[in-house]
């Protein structure tokens, strides 16, 4: 029989303590797993079920129903407006919808009472069935749907565990959206199969964060920044074991902000919805500023170069990241040619992401190679790489760099900055005397505030727009 993908559920080490709270909601392992039972009893017989990823304990006793029953499940944004929910639903199939009904629901609709007990038992489903169906962005048109298998993500977990130390003794504390891998997969899932309580607080609020009392703590660099805002929130956290960020690369003086006020330095790490998690710095290894560490177990990195040739990992030169691993998603779903595009003929998946890989097999993320290579006066260049030196600067805050297109260099650099008292052309010869002149930005934009998702990811493509409009 294969191992539960929820371990923790089915041990028998019981404890006064919740394995999951939400808010002001909590449940024992035991509640949970009878909970989850009776949503499975009542989805019996469908194979794709959709679900309001609110945050809150309904979506998890939900995740956990489906799981239990073998039923894919496809938790859909909570913010989703009527066009995406109706796309999603039309895409993935979804025979049943889990949550408030919805005027322009089609599909029939349940909701999760979690008071409701089931002492029906299912045998643990096999761990090649896809367990879930997460939705990307759509940043390059209609969201796909991105089919994870449940092999994939106990592989995941356990290479997770084991490089972070991540044990039944750990407190999660996180309050990331139920509709990702950051919040779901690595948040939730994680939590269950290993048996650390969850505290989930709704909003990842940094004062919320001091008060769940965790030893590990996920959050998104947006959520990092804002705790070391809040130096006294920030040094209760010193208590912690590990402080994890992930989805967005973490500017340095956010890593060090962290470590001088906690005394700990944050764990990177990265991975995509296709890829789950893949790179990360370890808990008992180097933590590098800027960069997301090694190789976990299983994993296999690669750069391409522009010519299709392997690029050595030399820590300069830039390449495509190509990642093999047991943590791969098994396709788009009823994409075919969309997975073949991301897809080598020896079976490695292209992330589309621009990397370096140094000698000892430590990586940075230069950015997306749709929106983070630019090429300038016949010079590649990363635009991370031209936000960290902007960073850098006492007046910057945040920062984002696109190439737009220029009749004379092909790309010229634009930099948008958040921030007070910008003194243009300082800034711009602050970034030619720290990277070399043709990084420098042609023009700085202060703005406001910069777009961002769900995940807190800078929305170049938005960026990109506004400069055309």
């Amino acid at each position: 029989m294969p191992r539960p993908l929820l371990t923790s559920l089915y041990r028998d080490d019981r404890t006064d303590r919740p394995i999951v709270t939400v808010g002001e909601q909590s449940m024992h392992k035991e509640d949970l797993l009878l909970a989850g039972a009776a949503v499975a009893d009542r989805i019996a017989g469908a194979k794709i079920v959709a679900i309001d990823a609110t945050a809150g304990i309904d979506t998890v006793i939900a995740v956990v129903g489906c799981l239990l029953a073998g039923v894919t499940a496809v938790p859909v944004p909570s913010d989703s407006g009527i066009a995406e929910r109706r796309h999603i639903l039309a895409d993935s199939r979804a025979e049943l919808w889990i949550g408030p009904r919805h005027d322009d629901l089609t599909i029939v609709s349940l909701t999760v009472d979690s008071n409701a007990r089931s002492s029906a038992t299912y045998p643990e489903p096999d761990p090649n069935l896809p367990a879930l169906i997460i939705y990307t962005s759509g940043t390059t048109g209609s969201p796909k749907g991105v089919v994870v298998s449940r092999r994939a993500i106990a592989a995941c977990l356990d290479s997770v565990a084991q490089a972070w130390q991540w044990n039944a003794e750990d407190t999660l504390v996180q309050g990331l959206p139920l509709f990702h891998i950051h919040g779901l997969i690595l948040g939730v899932l994680g939590a269950l199969r290993i048996g650390s309580p969850l505290v989930h607080t709704v909003r990842p609020d940094p004062k919320r964060y001091a008060a769940a009392a965790g030893t590990l703590y996920f959050a998104v660099p947006t959520v990092w920044s804002r705790v070391c805002a809040d130096p006294v929130s920030a040094r209760i956290l010193a208590g912690a074991r590990l402080l994890v960020s992930g989805s967005a690369p973490l500017p340095i003086q956010v890593f060090e902000g962290l470590r001088e006020l906690t005394g700990i330095a944050p764990i990177e790490r990265y991975g995509m919805t296709e890829t789950l998690i893949t790179v990360s710095t370890r808990y008992d290894g180097e933590r590098r500023p800027g960069w997301v560490g090694l190789p976990l177990d299983g994993v296999r990195t690669r750069l391409r170069t522009e010519a299709g040739e392997l690029a050595p990992h030399d820590g300069k030169t830039l390449g495509q990241l190509e990642i093999s691993a047991p943590t791969l998603f098994d396709g788009y779903l009823d994409q075919p040619d969309k997975t073949a595009e991301v897809t080598t003929g020896d079976g490695w998946f292209s992330t589309g992401d621009i990397a370096v890989i140094d000698a000892e097999g430590f990586h940075r993320i230069v950015g997306r190679e749709s929106v983070d290579m630019i090429k300038s006066g016949g010079y590649r260049i990363g635009a991370g790489e031209v936000e960290q030196a902007l960073l850098e600067h006492p007046a910057v805050v945040e920062a984002a760099v696109i190439g737009v297109h220029d009749a004379d260099l092909g790309q010229r650099i634009i930099a948008y900055v958040v921030g007070d008292t910008v003194d243009q052309p300082e800034l711009i010869d602050f970034v030619a005397t720290n990277l070399s002149i043709h990084k420098r930005p042609r023009e700085i934009r202060v703005v406001d505030h910069l777009p961002k998702n769900a995940m807190g990811k800078i929305q170049k493509k938005i960026l990109a727009q506004q400069h055309h409009t």
